[in-house]
């Protein structure tokens, strides 16, 4: 649907959108993102921990209940993975009737490299029983949604919480993790939404049927009225993004391009295969010309991609699409849901030449 330029940011809107932040475009040339530029979305407050006190439990259906310190964590084997992260309300305030929420456009995404520790092996150490069919992870963050005061928690499958990228990360980027990043440990979950990698991580907790927390059962589904359940959201849709070329007019950040060669660039990523895709359109989405893809860093971030166009006087509009491995590609337009999730609609462009 299109954009509603009249639609008022609510005051409730304008706190969230103070408290978090999302990548700045011309950001998408790093290929690892700096800590500062990578996007946040913070439910409730960022919760202060005293690491000499924390302790990361798991327990519930294991043989073996552990007790880990955050030295503990690090001194198990490690992995350091490039992983793309993208919240799932990413193009919300681009929906029709906009759900007042986190008014995000296109940019709530980042790349880092994540160091941690692989989750399967403490799984195994711990022992987990054979009747154990979900894994629930549990934050020191904690607030009230949908009227009910709860710790933010979300739960995995066992079969995707063995996979061997999951990792509890420690650092990002080779810097111990920020306050804001999920200090001292957070839950890592490649090719996953935002919502998944659960911060400030306290304990995990194998259980014996679904898990039906809020965060879980209610929050994070493709719905289409606030009655319905819904579809829940796990894997990140193809998406790419380009960087605005030229120069921007303040406020409205209007590009002004100089007529002449002119190379385009950014970034594209899936969650549900690797990008095997980009097109490129300078007419608004009439006409399209494949772009050139590089090799993404690791398996599980963003490729960059590459497109030259000799720039002509003129107005324009510049859009950009991808295609996963899967065939997913991005559509002209998203179909409305009661949340705004998931709107992977291709990225609109308007250029002046001059």
């Amino acid at each position: 649907m299109a954009t509603d330029l009249t639609a008022d940011i609510s005051h409730e809107e304008l706190q969230l959108a103070a408290r978090n932040h999302a990548l700045p475009l011309e950001a998408l040339r790093h290929e690892i993102t700096p800590v500062g530029l990578h996007y946040l979305l913070t439910h409730f407050d960022i919760p202060y921990v005293d690491v000499d006190m924390w302790r990361l439990e798991i327990g519930g259906l294991v043989e073996r209940p552990l007790a880990l310190t955050l030295d503990d964590v690090k001194a198990r084997a490690s992995r350091t993975l490039a992983v793309t992260l993208e919240c799932a309300g990413n193009g919300r305030a681009l929906l029709v009737p906009r759900r007042h929420s986190q008014p995000w456009l296109m940019e709530a995404v980042g790349t880092a490299e994540w160091t941690g520790t692989p989750l399967a092996p403490i799984l195994e150490e711990a022992g987990v029983l054979e009747s154990a069919l979900e894994v629930v992870f549990t934050g020191l963050d904690r607030g009230i949604q949908g009227e009910d005061p709860h710790l933010y928690e979300r739960s995995l499958t066992l079969e995707d919480a063995l996979r061997d990228e999951v990792l509890l990360a420690y650092a990002i980027n080779g810097q111990p993790l920020p306050p804001q990043h999920g200090f001292p440990l957070r839950l890592l979950v490649p090719g996953w939404y935002g919502m998944t990698h659960v911060k400030w991580l306290q304990s995990i907790t194998v259980v014996d049927e679904p898990f039906i927390g809020y965060q879980q059962s209610v929050a994070y589904h493709v719905r289409q009225s606030e009655d319905e359940t819904g579809e829940p959201i796990k894997r990140i849709l193809p998406r790419s993004l380009m960087v605005p070329p030229g120069i921007p007019e303040f406020p409205a950040r209007m590009r002004h391009l100089e007529p002449g060669p002119c190379v385009l660039e950014g970034r594209a990523w899936s969650g549900r295969g690797a990008i095997e895709r980009v097109e490129v359109s300078v007419d608004g989405g009439e006409s399209w010309e494949d772009a050139d893809v590089g090799e993404p860093v690791s398996e599980f971030a963003w490729h960059g991609w590459t497109y030259r166009w000799e720039a002509e006087p003129g107005e324009y509009e510049l859009c950009c699409r991808a295609t996963d491995a899967a065939g997913n590609s991005q559509p002209m337009s998203a179909e409305w849901n009661f949340d705004g999730f998931c709107n992977n609609a291709v990225q609109r462009v308007p250029v002046i030449v001059s």
